[in-house]
């Protein structure tokens, strides 16, 4: 899907970063991801699949991998986890996957300096059928927080006949009234149009339906999610879905465009892949530091689609905090070809540096623009820094 170059590409980075006049809008108050969550989830690669003794393994791989002091700090539980209601009401755990319940698992994810993330559903059911939080809102916030939950992703299963503006800030309210800080995911998919309610209700808020492994999923995904940078601020996020990274579906090139892409949209970074069996490759594309830190830039502005000729050739800019911006030249297309940005659609006047933060190398300085040649379904990921004077 192709998209028109966004106003927004073209006005200065502080009209942006105050939100384009949206600031007054009331923002969801638990002062958390102020920059957007990076951290791990078990439903891409796993599914059902799910186990205490998976989820251990997890966060002892992604503490010793790197993948911990890179950033990725939530390891979240999808669905499948739960089975029934007690006689109280209360969330019962799988007993055979899960045999000493939630508590003791969030303790030993802490306890390896990572931050744990559990999943449920705004309707009477999940999507796979175990009991949802409808009519449990006060009572699973106040058993999340008891079990030391810090991100709960809460899906839109069985819920369709339901306003979700409402059922969200029910949630959201009880999350508030738990007594712990805890992130708040929505996750409906973007059929209700959550760019616009969700800053007041979530820290993030899913734009598209789910992602596959595949190169047209992530481009559909992008596509959407790119529509909506004015939502996007500081403590709330659009949100295009996990990461399939490493998940075997898109060649090496694809999967760093993946996640150039996801940095350039300010995105949660939320991996999908086994990292305990992560591939060399797969590992440098994660914790590529360069890339991750144009994520989470502290100026939490959402990059914009700035040039697209032909409409497989396209740039992608991003202001960040320092002044540079961060630029993606995505070939759609084929075939290798040259893509060129240009200076005045980046908003930089004179020379300006640039630097390939996936060859971790500065290209020289440049005035006017700057030409590659990107090979097909890849993305050539550039810092652009105006020289100094």
């Amino acid at each position: 899907m192709s998209i028109r170059t966004p106003l927004l590409a073209l006005l200065p980075a502080g009209v942006l970063a105050a939100g384009l006049g949206l600031s007054s809008t009331r923002l969801v108050d638990n002062g958390l991801a102020r920059t957007p969550p990076m951290g791990w989830n078990s439903w891409n690669h796993f599914g059902c699949d799910v186990s205490a003794q998976l989820i251990k393994e997890i966060a002892d791989s992604m503490a010793s991998s790197g993948m911990r002091d890179a950033g990725y700090r939530y390891v979240i539980i999808d669905d499948c986890w739960q089975v029934a209601r007690d006689a109280r009401g209360v969330l019962i755990a799988d007993t055979l996957r899960f045999p000493g319940g939630i508590k003791p698992l969030a303790d030993y994810v802490h306890s390896r300096g990572l931050k744990f993330g559990i999943y449920t559903d705004a309707g009477h059911q999940t999507c796979q059928g175990r009991p949802g939080t409808y009519g449990y809102e006060q009572l699973d916030a106040k058993t999340f927080a008891a079990w030391g939950v810090d991100y709960v992703k809460e899906d839109w299963c069985y819920a369709d006949s339901m306003d979700a503006p409402t059922q969200y800030a029910k949630f959201r309210d009880a999350l508030r009234r738990s007594g712990r800080p805890i992130v708040f995911s929505i996750c409906e998919w973007g059929s209700a149009a959550p760019w616009t309610w969700g800053p007041r209700t979530g820290n993030l808020w899913r734009t598209t339906t789910d992602i596959e492994d595949t190169w047209g999923s992530m481009l559909d995904n992008l596509d959407i999610s790119a529509q909506h940078p004015e939502a996007a601020r500081p403590g709330a996020w659009n949100d295009p879905d996990m990461l399939e990274v490493g998940n075997g579906g898109m060649t090496d090139d694809e999967y760093r465009a993946h996640l150039s892409l996801w940095a350039i949209l300010a995105a949660p970074l939320i991996a999908g892949n086994d990292v305990r069996t992560m591939t060399p490759a797969t590992r440098d594309i994660l914790l590529n530091k360069e890339v991750i830190a144009v994520d989470q830039d502290s100026l939490g502005v959402q990059g914009t689609l700035v040039s697209e000729h032909p409409p497989e050739h396209q740039v992608w800019m991003k202001p960040l905090a320092d002044g540079s911006r961060a630029v993606a030249l995505l070939n759609r297309g084929t075939a290798p070809d040259s893509i060129a940005a240009s200076w005045w659609r980046l908003r930089i006047r004179g020379p300006a540096v640039v630097r390939d933060l996936w060859a971790h190398a500065d290209l020289g300085t440049f005035t006017g623009r700057f030409v590659a040649v990107v090979p097909p379904h890849a993305a050539l990921m550039l810092r652009v820094t105006p020289a100094k004077p």
